[in-house]
């Protein structure tokens, strides 16, 4: 299964088999910001412009809590293997972290004056990595939420961040359309490049294979190699496809298929067969 949103008030369950509407899982009151899927559970955050993210059971289609703390948008959710703790980002430069055995709200705090866009935690869930709408990464600890570092990482906002599965790098992608590769231990700069024209809006690794994929606002996927971060492939209208005609907002694999999803401003998700 798949769900969508957007600003039409309404969460979309898709049959990945079919590729075809299933149901509205959930009616909700403004625009979705973030889908987030707490791995391990039938559950899947909602997070909306107001502020308000809403916990739904995807087999029963409950709503089992409503976390109403933020008065700005949530741009992005986030949760942990070894504790039960999700965290929130918001456009008011706060982060929320919440116990998921009761929803009670545990920790509260400021992380930048603006937008805190997007978030990761390394694979040894150390480490928690915020990114901000000034361009900087700030890392934090993952047991006490204590401020560790800073970095000047890009010269406008931070738009996604992604671990490589290894644990050996962490990518960062801004609205200066630069990617930057960080090793994960010391997080000094490996290297960095341009992989698109306009924003990185997202990177997404392969479950299996050592690829990643990045889609922008410039209306392009491409797809690199884990490895050494050479570009493989272009998926773009300017390449032949029947491609996104407005920004790529979101990528995600199917972990069970060769199969990457995009969805864009356009209105539309799209659902790529990737072989090899």
């Amino acid at each position: 299964m798949l769900f969508t949103a957007g600003n039409d008030k309404g969460v979309v369950q898709w049959d990945m088999e079919t590729l075809s509407f299933k149901r509205i899982l959930l009616p909700v009151q403004s625009s979705v910001y973030k889908l987030y899927h707490i791995p391990q559970t039938s559950l899947l955050a909602v997070a909306e412009r107001q502020g308000l993210v809403t916990i739904v059971d995807i087999d029963s289609g409950d709503i089992v809590a409503r976390l109403n703390h933020h008065q700005r948008p949530v741009f992005d959710i986030i949760s942990f293997s070894d504790k039960a703790e999700l965290v929130l980002s918001s456009e008011d430069g706060t982060v929320s972290v919440w116990d998921l055995r009761n929803y009670k709200l545990i920790y509260h705090f400021a992380v930048s004056d603006q937008t805190v866009r997007t978030i990761a935690i390394s694979p040894d869930e150390r480490t928690v990595v915020f990114g901000t709408k000034g361009g900087q990464l700030k890392f934090y600890d993952a047991s006490e939420y204590r401020l560790r570092e800073e970095l000047d990482a890009h010269t406008m906002p931070v738009t996604s961040l992604r671990f490589s599965p290894d644990g050996a790098y962490l990518l960062t992608g801004g609205r200066d359309a630069q990617l930057n590769v960080y090793r994960a231990g010391d997080f000094s700069l490996e290297t960095t490049f341009t992989p698109h024209m306009f924003t990185v809006y997202a990177i997404a690794y392969h479950p299996v294979f050592p690829v990643f994929a990045t889609g922008s606002r410039d209306k392009s996927i491409k797809i690199w190699s884990a490895d050494d971060f050479r570009l493989l492939r272009i998926i773009s209208v300017e390449r032949g496809f029947d491609c996104h005609r407005l920004s790529i907002n979101d990528i995600t694999w199917n972990p069970l298929k060769k199969q990457l999803v995009s969805v864009s401003d356009d209105k539309t998700a799209m659902v790529w067969d990737v072989e090899g």
